[in-house]
C-alpha cells in the first residue's frame, strides 16, 4: 500500500487542558481515494485515535479535502503526521457512544454523559459525570423589549422566551467526535408567541469532559418595535454541601474573581482562619475537622450569604462584576476592569460547571450571571447579549437613502435586518471539583486561542489549495520589500482594529471602507463608505495571507471576518435569501442586495481548514442565490423589465454564482450545479469575444443560461475585483477546459490595451471607457501575462503595483500623529478596497510572473533604511 505522510503543526500551541480538535487538509486529484484509510502519527509517543471524513471531491471522484478529529491530552507535543497506508497505526478511540430513544439522544464520552431531547425547551438535559448530576437542564433564553408609540406615549414591555426545539439530528456519531444539530425558535415563557429562529450544534469528543456549542440566531422581528434585550444560554446546576464549600469564579483581565456564597472572611479572620480562607479561595473542599471551631462557626452563621453574581462586559474597554445577597437588595460592585476573558465556574462538593464564551470582550455587550448559589439549584447563564446593556437597536440610521452624497447603492431603502444572523461559540466543562487557579488559567488560554492543527504553507501550496498564491520569498531586495509591505498592511489593520475599537456583537470581524482625513476618522456615518461588508473581498486577502504565512494572528483575523460576513451581512431567509447587503453605515443598510456578499468563495477557506459545519450550512444556503435575483434584479436601475427573467453581470453576479455552484459540486458531487455552471460557461464561450463581451447578460436561473445583450454594455472592473479571479483559478483546475483558460487569459491581456489595440481585436465594438481602475484587476491581468507569456502585460502589472502608495509608503514610519478623541496614528489616504486588492494582486503576481519583477532598488533601499 502506498505510504503518504503529511506533516501537521499546532497553529499556536497545544492546549494546557485535554481538548478536542477538528481540522482539514487538501489532496491532489487522484492522490486519495474514498477507500483509503488515514491515521494520526506522532513523532514521540502514541498519537490519539483519528476520525476522518471527506469534505470535497475532485471531478474524477478522488478526495479533494478531508476533515479530521482527534482528542488530545493536555500539553500535547508539536509534531504530527497524517499517514495513509500504515494499518498498524489505526486504533480505536476511547469509549464514545450515541444512543437514540424515542425522546432524544444520549451521548457518553466515557467521562461524561448527557441527553439531548428531540423536542421541548432543553438543548441539553441530565448531564452526569461519574454518576453525579452536574446539570439538570440547559436551554436558550431571550428577552424581548417591545416598544409601542401608537397612543402617543412610549410604552416598553419585556417578555421572556426560551428555546423550543423543532428538530434534533445526529450529524456525526464517532468514533472520536459526536455532533448533534438542533433547530428551533424561541417561544414565550408565558404565552404562545415565537420569534428568533436558531441553529445550534453540540460537539463532544471521546474521553473528554467538555462540550463545544456553536450557537446561531436569526433576527425575524420588526426592528421598529421588537428589540432583543437579552440573548444567551442558561444551565441549571444542583448545589450540594455547605455554603462555604460552594464556589463561583469569573475571569477578569488576567486573574479571577474567586468567591463563595459564604466566604470565610470576617473581621475575625486571622491566623489559622486566614489560612482556611486562602484554601477556600483556591477551591479546596473544607472538611468538618477544618470547621470544628464553635466560635468561628457562630461568626460564619452571622455573616452575609451571597446568592447572586454577575459580570457584564459593557464595551471593549470596561466590565463590571457585582454580587448581591438576595432579590430586593442592592448589587454590590465586586470588581471592575477592562477586558474579561469570558470564563465562569459555579459548583460545589460533587462537581460543577465551567464555561467559556469566545470573543467575550470583542463581541460586547456580553455577560455571565449566576443565581441561587444558596439554594438547592442554581442557574449559570452565558449572555451573548447581556440584558444589563441597552437592547439591540436594529433600526436603520435614517428613513431616507443618500445615493449621490453618501455613495449608497440604490434609490430603494431596503434597509431591513429581517433574516440576518449572528454566530457565537461556547465551551462547557463538567467538573468533579472546583478548578484550581492553574486550571482556570488553562480554560482562559483555551478560550482566547482554541487549539488548531494546520498543514504547513508549503504543503497547502503544493496541493493547489484555493487556487493560485505565492509563498513568501525574500530572495531579492524587491521581493523582500514587497513582503514587508504585505506584512505592513496586515499590521496596519491590526492596529486600526484596536485603536478604532472595531468591536461589538454586530461589528466584530469587519473593517471599515474608507477614511475621512479632515475628522481623522473612518467614514462611520457616510452611507456606503462605512463598513466594508466583503467589498473587494478582504476575506480572500486575509486567508491568502494566512495560507502563505501560517501565522496564528492572521488566522484569527480571517476567522473573525468569516464569522461576521457569513452571518451578519447575509440574508438567511426572507425576501433577500442568499443575498447580502453592500457596504453601508449599518451592515444590512444598503439597498443593493447582491450575491457576491454571501458567496461561498469567501467562506470556504474556513470550512475546509477547520471542518466547521455552520459555514457548511451557509454555503448550502447560497447555492440558489441566483433565483432571488429574479425578484431583485442586480441591474434593475439600468436595464428595464424585458423578456429576460433577470439581468446579471458576468462579474460579480455570475462569478458569485459560480463559486456557490463549484462548492456545491465538490462538496456534494451534485451534478445539477455542475451542469448549471457548465451551461453558463458555454454561453460565455458563444459570446463574440468570450469574457471580454458584455458583461451584462439576460439570465434564467431555471436553466443557468446567459443571453447576450451586446458586447459593451457595462463597466468591467467589478468583474475582476470581487473574487472572480480567485474562484475561476481554482475552477480551472477542476474543469481542465483549455478554452476557459484562454478566455481568462485573453480578458486579462485585453483589459489594459489602448483603444487602438482594442479596436483591432474587436472591430471597434468595445470602448476603453468600460475598463476602469487597473490596480483592482491585476490578478487576471497577471494570469494573462503568464498564460500568454506576454512581457509587456507583465511589465504593466509590476509597474502598476510598484508605483502604488502601498509599495512606496512605510505604513508604520509614515503614519502621522493626530488627535481625534484621543491620540492616534493615521494614514490619511487609506482605503480597504485597495489594501485588499493590492495585497491579493501582489500575492498572485509573485506566483505567476516573479521573473518579470524589476530590480526596483530604490524601493528596496527605502525599506532597508527603516
Amino acid at each position: 500500500m502506498n505510504d503518504t505522510r503529511v506533516t501537521l503543526r499546532w497553529l499556536k500551541a497545544a492546549a494546557d487542558i485535554p481538548a478536542g480538535v477538528t481540522w482539514g487538509m487538501p489532496w491532489k486529484e487522484g492522490e486519495l481515494s474514498r477507500d483509503d484509510r488515514l491515521s494520526l502519527h506522532m513523532e514521540e509517543g502514541t498519537a490519539p485515535a483519528l476520525q476522518s471524513w471527506p469534505t470535497a471531491y475532485w471531478p474524477d471522484g478522488s478526495v479533494k479535502w478531508t476533515a479530521h478529529a482527534a482528542a488530545f491530552q493536555a500539553g500535547a507535543p508539536q509534531g504530527y503526521s497524517i499517514v495513509k497506508g500504515d494499518p498498524e497505526l489505526f486504533k480505536a478511540a476511547a469509549s464514545l457512544s450515541v444512543r437514540e430513544t424515542e425522546d432524544g439522544f444520549t451521548i457518553d464520552t466515557g467521562v461524561l454523559s448527557f441527553r439531548v431531547p428531540k423536542k421541548g425547551s432543553q438543548m441539553i438535559a441530565d448531564v452526569h459525570r461519574n454518576g453525579v448530576s452536574i446539570s439538570s437542564c440547559g436551554e436558550l433564553i431571550a428577552i424581548k423589549e417591545s416598544i409601542s408609540e401608537l397612543t402617543g406615549s412610549r410604552t416598553i414591555r419585556e417578555e421572556r422566551y426560551h428555546s423550543q426545539i423543532y428538530e434534533a439530528k445526529v450529524e456525526q456519531a464517532g468514533p472520536v467526535r459526536v455532533v448533534v444539530k438542533l433547530t428551533g425558535r424561541h417561544r414565550a415563557v408565558n404565552g404562545t408567541g415565537e420569534w428568533l429562529p436558531f441553529s445550534l450544534r453540540l460537539n463532544a469528543y471521546a474521553g473528554l469532559e467538555s462540550i463545544r456549542i456553536v450557537h446561531t440566531f436569526f433576527y425575524d422581528g420588526n426592528p421598529n418595535q421588537d428589540f432583543v434585550k437579552g440573548l444567551g444560554i442558561r444551565f441549571r446546576l444542583p448545589m450540594r454541601g455547605p455554603l462555604y464549600n460552594r464556589h463561583i469564579r469569573f475571569a477578569g483581565d488576567t486573574g479571577f474573581l474567586s468567591e463563595s456564597p459564604k466566604t470565610l472572611h470576617s473581621r475575625r479572620t486571622t491566623g489559622k482562619y486566614l489560612e482556611l480562607f486562602k484554601r477556600q479561595l483556591n477551591g479546596e473542599t473544607l472538611t468538618d475537622e477544618d470547621m470544628d471551631d464553635e466560635y468561628f462557626m457562630s461568626l460564619l452563621g452571622d455573616s452575609a450569604c451571597w446568592d447572586g453574581f454577575k459580570a457584564t462586559q459593557f464595551s471593549a474597554d470596561h466590565y463590571l462584576m457585582a454580587k448581591r445577597t438576595k432579590a430586593g437588595c442592592s448589587w454590590l460592585k465586586a470588581a471592575e476592569g477592562r477586558r474579561s476573558r469570558g470564563v465562569a465556574y459555579v459548583g460545589g462538593p460533587g462537581g460543577g460547571l465551567a464555561l467559556a464564551i469566545r470573543n467575550f470582550w470583542q463581541k460586547h455587550p456580553s455577560g455571565m450571571e449566576a443565581h441561587g448559589l444558596t439554594e438547592d439549584e442554581s442557574q449559570l447563564t452565558a449572555w451573548f447579549w447581556s440584558p444589563e446593556a441597552p437592547a439591540m437597536d436594529m433600526r436603520h440610521y435614517d428613513t431616507d437613502t443618500h445615493v449621490e452624497s453618501s455613495y449608497e447603492g440604490a434609490e430603494e431603502l431596503r434597509a431591513t435586518p429581517y433574516g440576518v444572523g449572528n454566530t457565537s461559540e461556547l465551551t462547557i466543562w463538567c467538573r468533579t471539583s472546583t478548578p484550581s487557579p492553574v486550571e482556570l488559567e488553562a480554560y482562559a488560554s483555551y478560550n482566547e486561542s482554541p487549539p488548531q492543527l494546520v498543514c504547513e504553507p508549503a504543503y497547502l501550496r503544493s496541493q493547489g489549495a484555493f487556487g493560485i498564491w505565492s509563498l513568501p520569498d525574500r530572495g531579492t531586495p524587491t521581493k523582500a520589500c514587497l513582503e514587508e509591505k504585505l506584512d505592513g498592511i496586515i499590521a496596519f489593520y491590526q492596529r486600526e482594529v484596536e485603536q478604532r475599537r472595531w468591536y461589538g456583537f454586530w461589528d466584530y470581524g469587519d473593517f471599515m471602507h474608507s477614511y475621512d482625513p479632515a475628522r481623522h476618522v473612518w467614514n462611520y456615518d457616510l452611507g456606503g463608505c462605512a463598513w466594508q461588508n466583503t467589498e473587494l473581498v478582504p476575506n480572500m486577502w486575509l486567508w491568502l495571507m494566512f495560507l502563505r504565512s501560517g501565522r496564528e494572528d492572521i488566522f484569527r483575523m480571517a476567522e473573525a471576518m468569516t464569522r461576521h460576513t457569513s452571518e451578519v451581512d447575509v440574508y438567511h431567509f426572507g425576501e433577500y435569501a442568499g443575498l447580502g447587503s453592500r457596504h453601508n453605515v449599518v451592515h444590512w443598510g444598503c439597498g443593493c442586495k447582491e450575491a457576491r456578499i454571501g458567496m461561498a468563495g469567501l467562506h470556504r477557506y474556513y470550512y475546509y481548514l477547520t471542518g466547521d459545519e455552520r459555514i457548511g450550512d451557509m454555503m448550502d444556503e447560497a447555492k440558489d442565490a441566483d433565483y432571488t435575483t429574479v425578484h431583485i434584479d442586480p441591474m434593475r436601475a439600468y436595464f428595464p423589465k424585458d423578456e429576460h427573467k433577470t439581468h446579471i453581470r458576468v462579474g460579480p453576479d455570475w462569478a458569485a454564482f459560480s463559486s456557490n455552484w463549484m462548492t456545491r459540486w465538490e462538496r456534494k458531487e451534485d451534478t445539477f450545479y455542475r451542469d448549471k455552471l457548465l451551461a453558463g460557461i458555454q454561453c460565455i464561450k458563444q459570446a463574440n469575444f468570450g469574457l471580454i463581451s458584455g458583461p451584462t447578460y439576460g439570465y434564467d436561473p431555471n436553466t443557468g443560461l446567459l443571453t447576450s445583450m451586446g458586447d459593451d454594455n457595462w463597466g468591467r472592473h467589478l468583474a475582476l475585483c470581487m473574487g472572480a479571479p480567485q474562484v475561476w483559478f481554482e475552477l480551472s483546475g477542476m474543469l481542465k477546459d483549455k478554452q476557459w483558460d484562454e478566455m481568462m487569459a485573453d480578458f486579462g491581456v485585453f483589459y489594459n490595451l489602448s483603444q487602438e489595440e482594442k479596436d483591432r481585436i474587436t472591430g471597434g465594438a468595445i470602448s476603453t471607457k468600460r475598463f476602469e481602475h487597473p490596480v483592482l484587476t491585476l490578478a487576471l491581468v497577471a494570469y494573462g501575462a503568464w498564460y500568454r507569456k506576454d512581457k509587456r502585460t507583465a511589465d504593466f502589472v509590476w509597474s502598476t503595483l510598484l508605483k502604488h502608495p502601498f509599495a512606496t509608503t512605510d505604513l508604520k514610519k509614515d503614519a502621522a500623529d493626530v488627535t481625534f478623541v484621543d491620540e492616534l496614528k493615521e494614514i490619511d489616504w487609506m482605503n480597504t478596497n485597495e489594501a485588499s486588492q493590492w495585497s491579493l494582486n501582489t500575492i498572485i503576481s509573485l506566483e505567476l510572473i516573479p521573473d518579470a519583477l524589476p530590480d526596483h532598488t530604490g524601493l528596496a533601499r527605502q525599506e532597508a533604511n527603516v
